[in-house]
C-alpha cells in the first residue's frame, strides 16, 4: 500500500479535543468522514466531525465501547461519494499507539466498513493524547494496518506529527538553521513538500530559498519558457536559456541540482489550469502562490480548500507614472487556511476579473469581441518589475511559512492573516482572519471529484491519470 497521511484543520481539532477530554479521565470516541486524495501519496481530509455522544458510550480510563448508530448515516455517505471514515478516540493516560483491546475494535469495526462501503480504498483510526498529538494508522480492505505517513494540522501555526519521534542526523547544510529553528522543525523542513506556482519573479526567489533552507521536495508548475525580458527578474536564468527557449521549471530544477542539497523535484511545465498540475500541487504539504492572475488565486484557493493545504500567496505592486514618477510600490502576503476567508473575500480579486481572465485564455478572438463591445473590462497586462521589492515580498512570504511552522513572534500568528508592506510609506500592516464565513467552506476536505475541484475545465481524460 502507497503511504497514507491524515490532514484536518486546527479547528476540526479543537473540536475533536474538547470531545475526547473532557476532563473527567475517562476515553471517548469520535467519528469523521473524510475526503480522499488518491494515487501514490494517499491522504484523508477530515470533512466533517461526528463526535459520539457520552450517553451512547461506556466509557472507561483504559477503553470505550459505543453504540454504531450514529455509523450508519456515514457510511451511506461515504459509499455514495467514495469518502474515508477516521474513527478516532482518546488515550487519557497518554499511551501513544493502539492497545490490544484497539486493535479488536478496530478489526470489527473497519470489517463492517469495507463491507458496507465496498470500496479498496483505505479508512483510518486514530489516537489522540492529552498534548492534541494525533498518531494514526490506514487500514486496508484486508485487515492490514499501516503507520500514518504524518498527521497534519493546518492553522494559524503548522504542526506535523511523524510515526516516531526519531530524527536522522541533521545534515551539515542545515545545521545553522538547527541553531535557530531546532532539530525538530529542520528534519520537518526535510520531510515536506511544497509546491510552488509560478516561476518567475517572486516565484524564482521562493524557490531559491526554499532548496536552500532543505525542504525535501518541490513540485514547480510554469508553462512558460525563460525570455530576454525576464532575465532581469528570474534568479538562476541567463541569455542561453532565453535563446534556446528552456522552460522556466527546468532553470529551476537545474539551478537547484546544481545547489547539490538533495532537494528532489518534480516538474509541471503545464498551465496551472490542467490535470496533471492540480494533482500534483494536491500531494504536496504547503503550497506558495506566486502568479499575478484573479483566475490562478482563485483555482489556487480553491484546490487548498478541497484538500486542506496552507496556502501563501504573495503579490507586488509597482505603479510608474508617465513622466518617470514612482506613484506606487507595494506588496502584501496573505496566508490562507482552508476553512478561512478566501483571497476573493479578502478584495483581493474580483469574480468578474476571473471571468474575464478565463475568457482571455479559453477564447481569445470572443475576448477582443466583448472587449470591444464593452461587455467586458480589460484583463490588466504586466506591470514593470523590479527584483529588489520582490526579493522582499518573497522573503515575506517564506518567513510567514517559518513562523507558523516553528511559531517565534511575540504576537499570535492569527494576528498575521495579511502582512502588507509600503516602500511609498515605509510601513508594514498586518491583519488577522476576521470573516467567518468562507467562500469556498463547502468544499474544505472534499478532495478528488471528478471534474477535480468540481471544475469542468479540469475533466481528466484517462491519460492523465
Amino acid at each position: 500500500m502507497s503511504t497514507v497521511r491524515l490532514r484536518l484543520t486546527s479547528r476540526q481539532h479543537s473540536v475533536l479535543k474538547a470531545h475526547l477530554f473532557p476532563g473527567d479521565g475517562l476515553e471517548a470516541v469520535a467519528l469523521a468522514l473524510c475526503g480522499r486524495r488518491t494515487g501514490t501519496d494517499q491522504c484523508a481530509l477530515v470533512k466533517t466531525v461526528v463526535p459520539i455522544p457520552y450517553s451512547d458510550c461506556r466509557r472507561a480510563t483504559d477503553s470505550v465501547t459505543w453504540t454504531t448508530t450514529r455509523l450508519v448515516p456515514l457510511l451511506m455517505e461515504a459509499m455514495k461519494k467514495n469518502l474515508a471514515i477516521l474513527r478516532i478516540h482518546s488515550h487519557p493516560d497518554g499511551f501513544s499507539w493502539f492497545s490490544t483491546i484497539d486493535d479488536e475494535s478496530d478489526a470489527r469495526i473497519f470489517s463492517s466498513v469495507f463491507s458496507f462501503t465496498d470500496t479498496e480504498d483505505p479508512h483510518v483510526s486514530a489516537i489522540m493524547l492529552p498534548s492534541g498529538k494525533i498518531v494514526g494508522r490506514a487500514v486496508t480492505s484486508s485487515g492490514e494496518s499501516v503507520p500514518l505517513s504524518y498527521v497534519a494540522v493546518v492553522g494559524d501555526d503548522l504542526e506535523f506529527w511523524y510515526p516516531t519521534d526519531a530524527r536522522p542526523p541533521v545534515p551539515a547544510f542545515t545545521q545553522r538553521h538547527a541553531q535557530l529553528f531546532g532539530a525538530g522543525t529542520t528534519e520537518k523542513l526535510r520531510r515536506l513538500s511544497a509546491g510552488v506556482v509560478g516561476c518567475s519573479g517572486t516565484g524564482s526567489i521562493v524557490i531559491e530559498q526554499l532548496a536552500r533552507l532543505g525542504v525535501g521536495r518541490l513540485v514547480l508548475v510554469d508553462p512558460d519558457c525563460v525570455e530576454e525580458k525576464n532575465l532581469n527578474r528570474i534568479l538562476n536564468a541567463g541569455k542561453e536559456d532565453a535563446y534556446l527557449g528552456r522552460f522556466k521549471v527546468q532553470v529551476m530544477a537545474r539551478a537547484i541540482a546544481r545547489i547539490g542539497l538533495g532537494t528532489e523535484v518534480q516538474i509541471i511545465h503545464e498551465n496551472l489550469f490542467s490535470p496533471a498540475s492540480v494533482r500534483a500541487v494536491s500531494g504536496c504539504d504547503v503550497i506558495f502562490g506566486c502568479v499575478d492572475t484573479a483566475e490562478g488565486r482563485n483555482l489556487l484557493n480553491r484546490l487548498a480548500t478541497f484538500y486542506l493545504l496552507p496556502y501563501f500567496d504573495m503579490g507586488v505592486r509597482l505603479d510608474a507614472g508617465m513622466e518617470g514618477q514612482i506613484d506606487q510600490v507595494c506588496g502584501a502576503v496573505h496566508y490562507v487556511q482552508p476553512d478561512g476567508s478566501s483571497l476573493l473575500q479578502r478584495g483581493v480579486y474580483t469574480l468578474e476579473r476571473v471571468k474575464a481572465e478565463g475568457l482571455r485564455r479559453t477564447n481569445p478572438e470572443e475576448y477582443k469581441s466583448q472587449l470591444k463591445d464593452g461587455y467586458i473590462r480589460g484583463v490588466q497586462e504586466e506591470r514593470p518589475a523590479v527584483i529588489s521589492v520582490n526579493m522582499q515580498i518573497a522573503s515575506m512570504a517564506v518567513n510567514e511559512f517559518l513562523a507558523r511552522l516553528h511559531p517565534y513572534r511575540y504576537d499570535p500568528n492569527a494576528d498575521f492573516a495579511t502582512v502588507r508592506t509600503s516602500l511609498i510609506q515605509g510601513e508594514t500592516y498586518r491583519e488577522g482572519d476576521t470573516d467567518s464565513s468562507p467562500a469556498f467552506d463547502r468544499y474544505a476536505g472534499r478532495g478528488d471529484l471528478r471534474p477535480l475541484l468540481d471544475m469542468p475545465a479540469l475533466t481528466e481524460m484517462p491519460t492523465d491519470r
